[in-house]
């Protein structure tokens, strides 16, 4: 049986077109448990996130709250938005710009006891960041050596 090249165009294109679907559907399914969704404490706290699942966290961490596990190695920290408090841990190194009262993002995911395990912190800082190697220049002593830099 011979088809007309229209015919073949079009079998050729439908070929094409359920190929592409399917691929898109097969990477959707892949990456489903990658997906992060961003949470703030007070949305924790109305509708829990399943235990284990993959999250971000964010706010501020509560001044005073920084603290050392018994492990000697984790650290202890609350994070707050103003309404609601999560109680994280983390393992690892610290950010430098992590410090209380300063922003953050950790991404991990929760415990059955309601601890929220982080496996990454991102500290967020404000507009009026400077790094500390130029905290004590003046601005023209600053801009000299930003532009040194950018040569």
């Amino acid at each position: 049986m011979s088809w007309k090249p229209k015919h073949q165009r079009m079998a050729l294109l439908g070929v094409a077109l359920v190929a592409l679907v399917g691929a898109v559907l097969l990477a959707m399914w892949g990456l489903r448990s990658q997906a992060s969704y961003f949470y703030v404490p007070a949305q924790v706290e109305s509708d829990p996130p399943a235990v284990g699942q993959n999250i971000r966290l964010g706010g501020m961490v509560l001044e005073g709250s920084l603290g050392q596990a018994d492990d000697g190695v984790s650290i202890l920290f609350t994070v707050h938005d103003g309404e609601a408090q999560v109680p994280v841990r983390y393992r690892g190194i610290l950010p430098d710009l992590f410090v209380e009262g300063s922003g953050v993002v950790a991404e991990g995911r929760f415990t059955p006891e309601g601890t929220f395990v982080a496996d990454t912190l991102l500290a967020k800082h404000d507009e009026n960041y400077v790094p500390r190697e130029l905290e004590e220049m003046t601005a023209a002593q600053a801009k000299a050596a930003v532009a040194e830099t950018t040569k």
